[in-house]
């Protein structure tokens, strides 16, 4: 039977402890400091929590690894195999240096690696306790492992996928003329738990002119009968991996009249992105199957953004779908392709589905039609 943490199911052991392992052999004699957040949820299976008291997950490039965690909220980790994995639990009280007690376990590294979204507050204090010790960030180590997503890694996608197709599946629901944004955004919310996300983490309903403004996100401004409406929403599962789909909505006959053929721009130029998708091409050369077509017909200039940002434990994570990296894709890795076309003033148009690379080209995650949805 798996594991349950207060915030989910936690991966199994042998899962966890390859993890640990791959993640020290990644470092190469670097020392690696994991604050709370997802490097630590996919490490341990427990995101934990980063406040003005010190956890810290500590991976010295030899010996054992330790939590070192308040006395306080140890009981948060009690879910974990912490055991099983070789991970000492060092807890502290008020008025003990728990700075000491991490730099304890890397003393003799001249390399200490610090998680990304590190606090500063306990960086600087980290730097204090090890003064000899060059500190890099542990990003491009962890991410390493984890652009690369294992079969319960993209079972977990799927089930997001699927979950977030639901939600869309009821847009019909809410969006009419006469509300507002913010209304139909805050049913959109509910669907998203109702439909077996954790939470709502994101939603954007861009109506009008703001569909024109990438991460609008919501308004009073009132839907109008004519309108072309933006809904880009997403959220977690209970494995803590995330959904991130965009759909472009007609509220009734569009009042532009080019919306019909510049859509089909947008359309033709994100399966062209997705049809490239494949073990062995770069991550750039995705970006520029959509940009291709999007500058063919004349819209390069209102192509804003990156076509996609890789997802799992977080919503924006390594691979990035952009020009100059050229990153080969290989089987796992797993992101967004989501080419828009965007008039500002007037209105604009996205489409977003996660894939995933397979051994021989790529199974996307979400299943609604890409057409323009007029309701």
């Amino acid at each position: 039977m798996a594991r349950r943490s207060p915030l989910g199911p936690v991966p199994e052991s042998a899962v966890l402890r390859s993890r640990l392992e791959r993640a020290r052999e990644a470092a190469a004699g670097t020392g690696l400091l994991i604050a709370p957040g997802s490097d630590l949820r996919y490490l341990l299976g427990q995101p934990g929590g980063s406040f003005e008291r010190l956890t810290m997950l500590v991976i010295p490039a030899e010996g054992a690894p330790a939590l070192v965690v308040p006395k306080l909220e140890a009981p948060g980790y009690d879910g974990l195999p912490l055991e099983e994995l070789g991970v000492e639990v060092l807890t502290w009280v008020d008025g003990e240096d728990a700075y000491g007690l991490a730099a304890d376990r890397l003393r003799g590294s001249d390399r200490v690696a610090v998680s990304d979204f590190t606090p500063a507050l306990h960086v600087l204090a980290m730097r204090d306790a090890l003064p000899k010790a060059e500190q890099t960030l542990a990003g491009p180590i962890v991410r390493e492992l984890r652009m690369r997503k294992d079969a319960a890694e993209v079972e977990a996608l799927r089930k997001a996928g699927a979950a977030i197709d639901r939600v869309h599946a009821r847009v019909g629901e809410w969006l009419r003329p006469g509300r507002t944004e913010a209304e139909v955004g805050a049913d959109i919310a509910d669907a998203i738990v109702e439909e077996g996300h954790v939470v709502a983490d994101f939603v954007i309903v861009a109506s009008g002119p703001n569909g024109a403004s990438p991460h609008h996100a919501l308004s009073d401004r009132v839907i109008e009968a004519g309108d072309v409406v933006v809904v880009d929403i997403g959220g977690p599962v209970a494995e803590g991996y995330n959904s991130d789909s965009t759909r472009t909505y007609a509220v009734g006959t569009p009042r532009d009249a080019d919306v019909a053929a510049t859509y089909a721009v947008l359309r033709d130029a994100q399966q062209a992105a997705v049809d490239a998708v494949r073990p062995g091409v770069s991550a750039e050369s995705i970006d520029a199957a959509a940009r291709d077509v999007i500058a063919a017909a004349g819209f390069g200039d209102f192509f804003i953004h990156r076509t996609g940002h890789g997802i799992g434990l977080d919503v924006h994570e390594e691979p990035y779908i952009v020009g100059g990296n050229g990153l080969l894709l290989e089987p796992g890795m797993a992101f967004s392709v989501e080419p828009g076309i965007y008039q500002p003033g007037r209105w604009g148009a996205r489409i977003e589905d996660i894939v995933v690379v397979t051994e021989d080209g790529v199974e996307p995650m979400n299943q609604r039609p890409h057409d323009l949805v007029v309701l």
